[in-house]
């Protein structure tokens, strides 16, 4: 179950480093059904934040 999060400083930022297709993916562009794209992108922001926040302790 995903929660809401909420952060004191909102200024802060994360770098992930996405491919132009995962970037493109992220804005809506489909790429003729393929989903990976899109969904690594996706991880690769995810993986990012946990780290950036250590969210997983």
């Amino acid at each position: 179950m995903n929660s809401p999060t909420v952060f004191a400083d909102n200024k802060g930022s994360i770098d992930v480093q996405l491919t132009p297709d995962e970037a493109l993916a992220l804005t809506g562009v489909e790429f003729n059904g393929n989903h990976k794209i899109k969904t690594e992108a996706q991880r690769k922001i995810r993986n990012a934040f946990e780290k950036t926040f250590e969210l997983d302790k």
